[in-house]
């Protein structure tokens, strides 16, 4: 069950979402990136000097910390979860690109986010929807 102190930290979090350099990384991630190939995503999750590089990684830090303070019960799930989709999108569209290096490296891609996923039956029902309307699933 939710807390105040739950809903202070969703709105915090609300608020870093919205500082300029978080917002355009985020956007960046979400609506301009778009590789069509595992070399296209490697030129930007490879090249650690390029301004592309450190919105990839703002991005992803961002969403990995806050499914963090969810897996470790800082903030309650279902209260996060309700509002806050964007980093399950971000690893439903970039993960089938990492299969492999995960394989090979042992390093999952958006550890957190990925075991989100696997505890909670909500974030699971949202990555299966941006699967399908992502093309990335049967519908």
């Amino acid at each position: 069950m939710a807390t105040a102190a739950d809903a202070e930290l969703v709105l915090k979090l609300y608020e870093m979402r919205r500082e300029e350099t978080l917002r355009k990384s985020r956007r960046f991630m979400v609506f301009d990136f778009q590789p069509k190939t595992l070399e296209e995503l490697r030129a930007v999750s490879r090249d650690v000097g390029s301004q592309h590089n450190a919105a990839w990684r703002q991005a992803i830090g961002y969403w990995e910390m806050a499914a963090s303070l969810v897996l470790r019960g800082a903030l309650d799930a279902d209260l996060f979860l309700d509002s806050n989709g964007e980093g399950i999108l971000i690893y439903a569209k970039f993960h089938h690109f990492h299969v492999e290096t995960e394989k090979q490296s042992g390093n999952p891609f958006m550890r957190q986010t990925a075991a989100m996923i696997e505890k909670y039956p909500a974030a699971a029902k949202l990555h299966e929807g941006f699967l399908r309307s992502l093309g990335l699933t049967k519908a």
